[in-house]
């Protein structure tokens, strides 16, 4: 039975799930003790903004992490085929 309005997910945006839920498990729920679901709440976002989208490779990025790309940016080490852009839409699944 699907519900409507309900996508099924593909068996790589599953798998994708799955790694990253298991990595916050192991990397920050099985490592700390939390008093409040608060603390928990600011813990699991510090985790994301701080740790897993920094540090996680992007398809748009050619498989490299957000800093990993800015520094080759900076460096002019990037091509300008090799720079992603807005008016292609690579940009996208990044924004």
């Amino acid at each position: 039975m699907t519900l409507p309005g309900i996508r099924v997910l593909s068996d790589i945006a599953y798998r994708g799930a799955e790694r990253f839920f298991a990595t916050l498990e192991c990397e920050l729920i099985d490592r700390n003790s939390f008093e409040t679901h608060a603390e928990a709440r600011m813990a699991t976002f510090e985790f994301i903004e701080a740790w897993h989208n920094p540090h996680r490779r992007h398809k748009a990025l050619g498989q490299k992490s957000p800093i990993s790309f800015e520094r080759s940016y900076q460096q002019g080490a990037l091509i300008p085929s090799d720079k992603p852009s807005i008016e292609s839409g690579e940009l996208q699944s990044v924004i």
